[in-house]
């Protein structure tokens, strides 16, 4: 199936309901997790919709979902400050924008009372437990961080734990080409040891990301 950016979006009795604007991708898999659909007559926000709510048989100018759009309604509004758009060394895709789940830290500061928040809004793409193990490695402060394309972009300074005591997110701090503190989260953690931390993904998408006590500044003013 390919999923083309633009390409008609109908709900299963025929309904057309937006146009595919992007994909989300699982940043081990690189498989697409979710699509995005833009808003069109019938949703007045984008929505995030699970792969699975896709009807394989599709062609490039035509999507039909599951889903009736009274059912699809009570999907999760696509947030986008909680995704990262993926530099092009990241994706296989041509047609379509893709972006990866880049949850807020510490999550908790996120206040139910923005209008944008949602439960569920953040897809869990990965469990942080499989990643890293409890209890299988102690991992230090100073520890390598290395990039999907073998570079050393900086080293761990602080370690986030989630409420079920899981780790969620690493910052990482000034290395050879990383010049400001960055928060990764779990998810984006291709293997892990005592003293070095391997990611998913490539060290041009560190440009992207914002700096660690930026973000916690904005999220704390929620």
């Amino acid at each position: 199936m390919q999923l083309v950016k633009n390409a008609d979006v109908f709900s299963s009795n025929g309904h057309r309901i937006g146009t595919l604007d992007r994909v989300v991708l699982d940043p081990q898999s690189k498989d697409v997790t979710h699509i995005v659909v833009e808003k069109g007559i019938l949703f007045t926000t984008n929505k995030l919709i699970p792969i699975q709510s896709v009807n394989l048989q599709n062609d490039e100018e035509r999507i039909v979902l599951k889903q009736t759009e009274e059912e699809l309604e009570d999907l999760p509004h696509y947030n986008e400050a909680a995704y990262i758009a993926l530099d092009p060394t990241d994706y296989p895709y041509d047609n379509i924008n893709a972006v990866y789940w880049y949850p807020p830290v510490p999550i908790q500061w996120q206040s139910m009372a923005d209008p944008m928040w949602h439960p569920i809004a953040n897809p869990p793409l990965i469990d942080n437990t499989e990643v890293i193990p409890e209890g299988t490695v102690a991992l230090k402060e100073g520890a390598e961080v290395m990039s999907q394309d073998g570079k050393h972009i900086g080293n761990v300074e602080l370690i986030i734990i989630d409420s079920d005591e899981h780790i969620s997110h690493i910052v990482v701090g000034e290395g050879i080409f990383l010049k400001q503190k960055k928060v990764v989260p779990a998810h984006w953690i291709k293997n892990v040891d005592t003293d070095k931390v391997e990611l998913t993904v490539w060290s041009d998408l560190f440009d992207q990301l914002p700096d660690y006590e930026s973000e916690a500044q904005t999220l704390k003013g929620k």
